[in-house]
């Protein structure tokens, strides 16, 4: 497999500088009668005319002869180069590309919104150039490649698959690691660098966002209640405790699990407690 090889051109300004000598001799040559040298100066200054090359920063110019590779020009400045050269100019800067939002299937089968948001920069001409056939193209159907390639290896989040370790929602720095190591690899045959990979968006799809929000918001509450009957368990253990050291109260089983039903209901429920006083024995 051919690589990318430096090309040194010839310096444009000396060859500006021929070509003002050519016009002046081709004007010399017409104004004193010599038209057949008036003519052969005006040819080869239209010819060398053509071989004037500007690289500009971040800039490449990749040039074959004859369909056959000879090298790339990285260095900017003004250059000239044999006229039949094919010039064929690859920008190395950095870019960024934010895909369409593309409607997949996560680990376990639901239905995701997700892009990805792409930095990359051409690394190598010669593969740029040569080994695939639009290497910007090239870019964006690999990208689209391995979004959906992450989202089947992962689930959205772990609510349905308790065992996962990495989500796609909370496994942020996992999934971008791992995305930026598949770009890297899809886009190596191009001579493109990754710079940085990151998902750009992600959400359920449409049709079963409402219902995986209340089944999110249903967890919430749940793990929010127990929360709240483990702390109001241990307050009541803690009360009966502190009633049982104090020998001037004397609690029968009964009133104990009465307090214990009230503590509960008070400590349990999301309504301020009505008290109510007693003003007499019960019978």
């Amino acid at each position: 497999m051919s690589q990318e090889k430096s090309f040194v051109p010839a310096n444009g300004y000396l060859m500006l500088f021929v070509e003002l000598i050519i016009l002046v001799v081709g004007g010399f040559a017409v104004k004193t009668g010599s038209v057949l040298l008036g003519v052969i100066s005006a040819i080869v200054f239209i010819f060398l005319l053509g071989g004037f090359l500007v690289v500009n920063p971040n800039g490449s110019a990749v040039m074959t002869l004859f369909g056959k590779y000879t090298g790339t020009v990285k260095n900017n400045g003004f250059y000239w180069v044999n006229p039949f050269y094919s010039r064929f100019k690859i920008s190395l800067k950095a870019r960024n590309f934010d895909s369409d939002r593309v409607k997949v299937n996560d680990k376990i089968g639901n239905p995701i919104l997700i892009s990805v948001i792409l930095v990359w920069q051409v690394k190598d001409t010669y593969r740029a150039a040569f080994d695939v056939d639009d290497y910007n193209a090239f870019v964006n159907v690999q990208c689209d490649a391995a979004v959906r390639k992450l989202a089947g290896l992962y689930p959205y989040d772990n609510l349905e698959d308790h065992e996962a370790q990495i989500t796609l929602r909370s496994g942020v720095n996992e999934v971008n690691h791992a995305l930026e190591a598949e770009l890297s690899e899809r886009l190596k045959i191009a001579g493109i660098n990754v710079i940085e990979a990151r998902i750009g968006y992600l959400a359920y799809a449409s049709e079963i966002a409402g219902a995986m929000l209340r089944r999110q918001q249903a967890s919430a509450v749940v793990a929010a209640r127990t929360k709240i009957v483990e702390g109001a368990v241990g307050m009541v253990e803690m009360a009966l405790e502190k009633l049982s050291d104090d020998k001037n109260v004397k609690l029968s089983e009964e009133q104990k699990a009465r307090m214990v039903g009230n503590l509960m209901v008070v400590l349990c429920s999301d309504k301020e407690a009505t008290p109510v006083v007693s003003t007499g024995n019960e019978h």
